[in-house]
């Protein structure tokens, strides 16, 4: 029997709700499982995440949350985690990036969603303009939560998908907040150096003006989630590191989900002035975005351990740069036979920017023609630009490698290639 709940339609709901756009990537990523399960090959490269059977959380710290687990650390931790984490935090980004904050700077949360969640709360009200890039991952969404006023500056492959300090000069006089990720989701690329300390200084002369007239401070927020992978001679820098002046309105986004393959593990942090730290705790008391008392536990423990750290990083790193350049060279191979296609070389993150530049070729009007072209006629899966805000129909895509092994992405692009040929 199936039961009717004539009561509950859409007139029950908040104008929140009525209004909210679920995630494009979740609803694309819940397709591909669909199909997967009904026996399809998919090439799947829609998802920020990493199989397990390609990457693997570190051994050590596998072995310390089994430890944790073993000695009863199963019950609540602090509403902003535990010491011992946040003072691992803290000794982290002094040992590693040369950046030191008081330990109340420090808050732990159930990964970094529930540390951008309560940023944008904490600062934003009703009214207030967000600038930020897109593409870029959910700030539309988060902006929307608060009832704030988006400010989108299009960026393109001119600039690798990232703003710059021009772009963002015109906007900022009257803004509540910049968000910038660097190295970038969904572009894979990195912010070079000369740009971050030109933001950076942007943000501490538009603050020092507004302290002459009592304006509230303009902060960037700056999720660095993945500033642990870069490529190449890509280095990743924050703007503190840079112009130490910026420090006091800057809130960094930060977690193991990425740098260590442990997305499940829910383990985020921020970093960030004292009294934002702790609104951001009290909300998030509220919500009980905690991260698992024995992976804290485990982590506090884990970040110090640089050897083990580097150890795992060194394989990671070989490995994901190895499935990011499979999939540039065969690109570029494609584009240098004439094929409509070209990708952005690897930078950082676990991404690849790709543009199958189809759009005006044959019916093909809508990235998402493209998108279903390629997964129905060569069983790869990709994420359009317009799942990270971007309206235009150029044909850039995101090709995410953490679930993919080598083979997958080399039988994966053969299908492509014959799709593409039909197009040349």
């Amino acid at each position: 029997m199936t039961t009717t709940f004539p009561v509950c339609d859409d007139r029950s709901l908040s104008q929140l709700a009525l209004g909210l756009t679920g995630s494009e990537i979740l609803k694309i990523s819940g397709e591909i499982r669909v199909l997967a399960e009904a026996g399809h090959d998919i090439c799947n490269l829609t998802v920020g995440d990493f199989s397990p059977k390609e990457f693997r959380i570190p051994q050590v710290l596998e072995g310390l949350i089994a430890e944790a687990f073993a000695k009863g650390e199963t019950n609540y931790p602090p509403s902003d985690g535990t010491k011992e984490l946040r003072q691992a935090v803290v000794r982290y980004y002094d040992d590693v990036l040369g950046l030191k904050y008081p330990l109340d700077s420090v808050l732990i949360a159930g990964g970094a969603r529930p540390i951008i969640f309560s940023a944008y709360a904490a600062v934003v009200d009703p009214g207030d303009k967000v600038v930020y890039p897109i593409p870029s991952w959910n700030n539309n969404h988060y902006t929307y939560f608060m009832r704030g006023v988006p400010v989108e500056i299009t960026v393109g492959p001119e600039t690798n998908f990232l703003p710059t300090a021009d772009l963002l000069r015109p906007h900022i006089r009257d803004a509540r907040m910049i968000c910038i990720c660097t190295p970038l989701n969904p572009a894979g690329t990195v912010m070079a150096r000369e740009e971050v300390e030109r933001i950076a200084r942007l943000v501490v002369e538009e603050n020092e003006r507004r302290a002459a007239t009592g304006e509230r401070a303009l902060l960037i927020l700056w999720d660095q989630v993945y500033w642990m992978l870069t490529f190449g001679a890509s280095r990743h820098y924050s703007p503190p590191q840079l112009v130490p002046e910026v420090q006091p309105y800057t809130i960094f986004v930060d977690g193991i989900s990425k740098a260590f393959a442990a997305t499940g593990l829910r383990v985020g942090w921020t970093v960030a002035p004292p009294p934002i730290t702790a609104r951001m705790r009290d909300i998030l008391g509220h919500v009980g975005a905690w991260a698992p008392r024995p992976e804290q536990i485990a982590v506090a423990k884990f970040l110090g351990m640089r050897s083990a750290i580097d150890d795992f990083h060194e394989s990671m790193i070989r490995e994901l740069q190895l499935r990011l350049d499979l999939l540039f060279d065969r690109i570029d191979a494609m584009r240098a036979e004439g094929l409509p296609i070209r990708a952005i070389a690897p930078q950082g993150a676990i991404y690849l920017s790709v543009q199958f530049d189809l759009i005006g070729r044959g019916a093909i009007k809508t990235n998402e023609q493209i998108r279903r072209l390629l997964l129905d006629d060569a069983d790869f899966a990709v994420v359009p630009f317009q799942a990270f805000g971007l309206p235009n129909e150029t044909g850039w895509f995101r090709l995410s490698v953490g679930a993919v092994s080598p083979a997958q992405i080399e039988t994966g692009l053969a299908r492509v290639r014959n799709v593409l040929a039909r197009y040349a």
